[in-house]
């Protein structure tokens, strides 16, 4: 493949489609869409502004489980499944080989078939390469791959249907030590990503970005920048994009959740709350007209938001929270939200005011059972890998699959 030499952030590169080479670069569009111009204020509200579903005096009542199962799988041990908004559901899973270790797989919500997409790496079989995560929709397919000695990474795409990809491999960002890999997702023909310095290394006052790429483009466009690291991964729901960049950088530390209209490559702010100072969300999406997200500690400042939990509303209020600690993104359809537990899932219908429990996998509760949907979504899919009922040991990785 052709080697190009180490990205910064501000880097401009032409796309080249250089001839029996196995990836073409792409550039960077000039320009950032949004430069710090969200402007609304902290919410920082008191506790008796939201309804604590489990409370004592809470109107929402517990009923029996409506969800039903409606097809269940059985994967391979070691296979892990990552978000996904289309029929494909994209995962990584113990190579076939010595090399590469792990490849990227995709599985069928549909018929359950789990196929093979990327079993050869782009940037060489070494033993110290790895593929480090993927993402897809039904028409792209995106994958990281690292040097685990050196710790550089590119974030590749390239076309894909039918659970395979086809065409020319694009090369869409490169980094070193002094970035972390990117978070990022894929929907329709999009790729978004986050490029952030690490904690730990040269690059840490520089700016944080997200880019936007669609199949076919020579060029990313710089979507979003934030003085700082974004707060949660990208998530992708019924055409917006939500992030969690900084904001307010000249009064403090200040997290904006903030919903971005996909259509117009995130030209458009559709609704934005700002935390109160310091507080930092775990996962955020829109879902209709309301954000779920979630912290995960506990802060000394902040009101009712600055406290554990998963919360349901807008910055306007009022909000619905369930006080638990999160461990993943929140999906659901139509006033029904699905928020994962320790050992289960609380099913929340905000416009019935009920709540139901739905229990894990059996015998995975050493592992732990995780969701695969991530916003609106028609069908609610996890996947946890479960124990064998005789040795204890792991033995597979259950699928199951619920309509919404």
């Amino acid at each position: 493949m052709a080697i190009f030499g180490n990205i910064s952030r501000r880097g401009l590169f032409r796309a080249s489609a250089a001839s029996a080479v196995a990836a073409t670069a792409i550039g960077l569009a000039s320009g950032c869409k949004h430069r710090g111009s969200e402007v609304s204020d902290p919410v920082v509200v008191d506790e008796r502004a939201a309804t604590n579903i489990l409370a004592e005096d809470s109107a929402y009542a517990e009923v029996d489980l409506q969800l039903a199962e409606t097809a269940s799988w059985t994967l391979p041990v070691g296979t892990v499944l990552r978000p996904s908004a289309g029929t494909w559901i994209p995962g990584l899973a113990a190579g076939s080989s010595a090399l590469p270790v792990v490849k990227a797989v995709a599985l069928s919500s549909e018929t359950g078939s789990l196929t093979d997409v990327v079993t050869s790496m782009v940037m060489g079989d070494e033993p110290n390469m790895a593929i480090y995560d993927v993402r897809c929709s039904d028409q792209v397919y995106a994958w990281v791959e690292i040097d685990m000695l050196k710790r550089d990474w590119v974030l590749y795409a390239q076309s894909f249907a039918d659970g395979a990809v086809s065409g020319v491999v694009s090369t869409l960002w490169k980094g070193g030590a002094d970035w972390d890999p990117p978070l990022f997702a894929v929907a329709g023909d999009a790729v978004i990503w986050q490029v952030m310095p690490a904690i730990s290394g040269t690059k840490t006052r520089e700016s944080s970005y997200c880019y936007l790429w669609h199949r076919g483009d020579s060029d990313a466009q710089a979507v979003v920048e934030s003085p700082g690291r974004f707060a949660a991964p990208p998530s992708v729901s019924d055409g917006t994009v939500t992030l969690a960049p900084r904001v307010r950088a000249d009064e403090g530390v200040f997290y904006g959740i903030t919903a971005y209209d996909l259509r117009d490559d995130l030209t458009t702010i559709v609704d934005q709350l700002v935390l109160p100072q310091s507080v930092r969300p775990f996962r955020a999406v829109r879902m209709g007209n309301r954000f779920a997200f979630s912290v995960e500690a506990n802060y000394s400042s902040g009101g009712l938001l600055g406290k554990m939990g998963t919360y349901i509303g807008t910055g306007d209020g009022p909000f619905i929270t369930l006080v638990r600690e999160p461990s993943a993104q929140v999906a659901g359809k139509d006033g029904l939200f699905i928020i994962k537990s320790r050992a289960s899932y609380f099913v929340i219908d905000v416009d019935k005011e009920t709540y139901s429990i739905l229990s894990a996998t059996n015998r995975c509760l050493d592992y732990g059972e995780y969701p695969v949907r991530d916003g609106i979504c028609s069908t609610f899919t996890t996947f946890a890998t479960v124990k064998d009922a005789q040795t204890g040991y792991p033995s597979a990785v259950a699928v199951r699959s619920f309509a919404l």
